[in-house]
């Protein structure tokens, strides 16, 4: 885990939801984010509007799933704390509802990753989750079956990415919204050669 306190978490958490406001990667109250720090996690309330949270607002939890402090966390908290529980490296994760990742949940399709270097480079392979209801036991097993991609597509819900850092969390959903984006503009074509593929997967 990346040292960092609490002050500086709520900061980055708090920028991190704006840019993915602005960038319309989450939409209204839906979606969650999160971030690990020194002394716990830090993740978004439920039900309030992404775009327009305070620092004060993030809700501070421990590891074990108790709140600290005031605020409802996101329903969705579970998932993320599984996250954090199974990946040493994973310091932000990120959920939300972007159109065109969206757009092939409802239509059950993957998103493919093939399609330019980016795409390997930064997303690898992207499971697709079946369908099951937010915030419920059923969701935080199947997530755990994918826990170790560094992104995924959750049926006819939205998008979950996690990273290193905020930074690289949400760069992985904006290049994931950007790859599903493209794949349902060009349709069916052909992905880069699997030689191609295995190199950048060396990079």
């Amino acid at each position: 885990m990346i040292p960092m306190n609490e002050t500086d978490a709520r900061r980055i958490l708090c920028e991190a939801c704006l840019k993915l406001y602005e960038k319309d990667l989450l939409v209204s109250a839906g979606g969650n984010v999160s971030i690990r720090y020194d002394d716990g996690v830090l993740i978004t309330p439920s039900g309030r509007n992404k775009g327009s949270l305070s620092d004060g607002d993030m809700v501070k939890m421990t590891m074990d799933g108790k709140v600290s402090g005031k605020g409802r966390p996101s329903i969705e908290h579970r998932f993320h704390l599984l996250l954090y529980e199974r990946n040493d490296r994973t310091n932000a994760v990120v959920h939300c509802h972007p159109i065109y990742c969206t757009a092939l949940a409802v239509k059950s399709e993957k998103v493919r990753t093939d399609l330019t270097p980016e795409g390997v480079i930064l997303l690898g392979d992207v499971p697709l989750v079946p369908y099951r209801t937010p915030g419920s036991d059923e969701l935080v097993r199947e997530i755990g079956k994918v826990s170790s991609s560094k992104a995924a597509i959750l049926e006819n819900h939205g998008a979950v990415t996690q990273g290193r850092t905020m930074e690289e969390a949400c760069n992985r959903m904006e290049e994931l919204e950007f790859q599903a984006h493209l794949q349902l503009v060009v349709g069916n074509v052909d992905g880069l050669p699997d030689e191609e593929i295995s190199k950048l997967k060396r990079m």
